[in-house]
């Protein structure tokens, strides 16, 4: 319990009129005032959810299943002295550090729609990428993922996650998520909306989140919140499914943003009941069929879920777009036929999901989805670089990615590398591995440590020369083993 936890007199008014009333404040107050608890979602893009039981059985993390979320466990640590995001599986993306609620809102639109490989999904809000990827585990890398964020400053780290984490079929772009409605109108099967707010249910991460609480202040992002559902609907196709979300609890931000909505739109605009989410989502379900979900009862932060379907054609003004020229051009056959030839020979990798774009020596792996999408939106971040060219004549090659190791590593049967904790310490931290046994391998090599593929570097006489892009160097307190 916190008793630092500032919560303002005129918040807990406002809750004890809106309470349901099977609860009461003073529950809610003892939730926000106790610490989160600490919940993963594993990747299984890359560990199955029994592989990584055993896993955690090993580091005797106790792991208790979140019920909207097959993923997704609360976790207790006996040992907390190496930062759980320094462990050697959160750094080979073999799990994310996500909140449980924070989970639902993916959950609740698989409940609705299954995607495909045909499937273009839209997350309209997605730093710092828990949904995303998890959007992207679901799919299976398949179809396409566009993540928008408006934030600049968090492009880089939701970059970073997508990276980490594998993912292969996710598009970034950088806009005001408003502009979506009139940019592509009708496109997309299926849209996350987790909005920008307040941030009531936070409370628990943060003592301080509502340190500056005010009503003035929800009304006017509610007002930012009624345009932003507005143009993701817009950009949903008809019959597609969209999820609108927060992490707050006032009726402003959520109810009243999706009545907006439907006031609008009360032809085309059906909510879904999310009553068979999870056993035990009747507790928190409204009269719509929405989640109000209240931090005191599945002992999380507090969260609002609520899925829509549009069942038909709305009007949008269309944009004036001016997007530049882009800079990809496809791949020639001959140039792709001998990447392809390079990852086969040296990495025993014949195929790659998706299509070879060209941007002057640096090769990129688009999804196919993508590709229509091309004359209509600027994007900040596309595809995969898997390869850099270099040199002229016979004295040219080619230089794997980074990325080509995180996405397609687990693939490769040749020229793989096994680390110890301490060496893969040691790539890491950006440094070269030495008095390590290179006689099988040559060439470019990829690292792995407890079998998963960490990264790439390169085979020299007894000796490892790392290739970590820079800016994913880590010096802090790193895995024992």
């Amino acid at each position: 319990m916190d008793s630092n936890t500032f919560i303002p007199q005129a918040f807990i008014d406002k809750m004890i009129n809106i309470l349901p009333e099977q609860l009461n404040i003073d529950d809610l107050l003892s939730a926000c005032r106790r610490p989160l608890r600490r919940a993963i979602r594993i990747n299984t893009l890359k560990i199955s959810i029994n592989a990584f039981k055993l896993i955690a059985q090993k580091h005797a993390w106790s792991l208790t299943p979140v019920p909207w979320c097959k993923e997704g466990f609360w976790i207790d640590i006996e040992d907390e002295s190496i930062p759980l995001g320094n462990s050697a599986e959160h750094l080979a993306g073999l799990f994310y550090i996500q909140e449980a609620s924070s989970m639902m809102p993916v959950a609740a639109l698989l409940s609705h729609f299954q995607p495909n490989k045909t499937s273009t999904l839209l997350d309209a809000a997605a730093a710092p990428g828990s949904k995303t990827t998890q959007l992207a585990s679901a799919t299976n890398n398949q179809g396409l993922v566009i993540a928008n964020e408006y934030s600049s400053s968090r492009i880089k780290m939701l970059h970073a996650n997508i990276q980490r984490c594998g993912i292969q079929n996710v598009a970034l772009t950088h806009f005001d998520a408003a502009v979506f409605g009139q940019w592509l109108p009708n496109t997309f099967d299926a849209i996350l909306l987790d909005a920008p707010c307040s941030g009531e249910g936070t409370v628990r991460k943060d003592k301080n989140a509502m340190k500056n609480w005010q009503q003035s202040a929800i009304d006017s992002i509610a007002l930012t919140q009624k345009e932003l559902i507005k143009s993701a609907f817009q950009a949903l196709k008809p019959g597609g499914v969209m999820v609108y979300s927060t992490c707050t609890l006032s009726l402003e931000e959520n109810q009243e943003v999706c009545h907006s909505l439907q006031q609008t739109y009360p032809e085309q605009v059906d909510f879904l009941s999310l009553n068979n989410l999870f056993e035990g989502a009747e507790k928190t379900l409204t009269e719509e069929g929405f989640l109000h979900i209240w931090p005191q009862v599945y002992d999380t932060e507090g969260f609002f879920v609520a899925a829509i379907q549009k069942t038909g054609f709305v009007e949008s003004e269309p944009a004036k777009k001016r997007l530049g020229k882009f800079p990809f051009q496809p791949a020639p056959a001959t140039t792709n036929k001998s990447l392809l030839n390079y990852f086969s020979e040296q990495f025993g990798i014949d195929e790659f999901n998706g299509v070879l774009y060209q941007r002057d020596d640096e090769f990129w792996i688009f999804p196919e989805n993508i590709i229509p999408l091309i004359t209509e939106l600027r994007f900040s971040r596309l595809g995969i670089k898997v390869a850099e060219q270099f040199g002229k004549g016979h004295k040219s090659g080619f230089r794997a990615s980074h990325e080509f190791a995180t996405c397609y590593g687990q693939q490769a049967s040749n020229n793989k590398v096994s680390l110890t904790a301490e060496q893969a310490k040691s790539y890491y931290q950006g440094r070269d591995i030495h008095d390590i046994d290179t006689s099988n391998t040559k060439g470019e090599v990829l690292l792995t440590y407890q079998d998963h593929v960490i990264g790439l570097g390169k085979s020299l006489d007894n000796r490892i020369k790392n290739s970590r892009p820079r800016d994913l160097i880590i010096d802090q307190n790193l895995f024992d083993f």
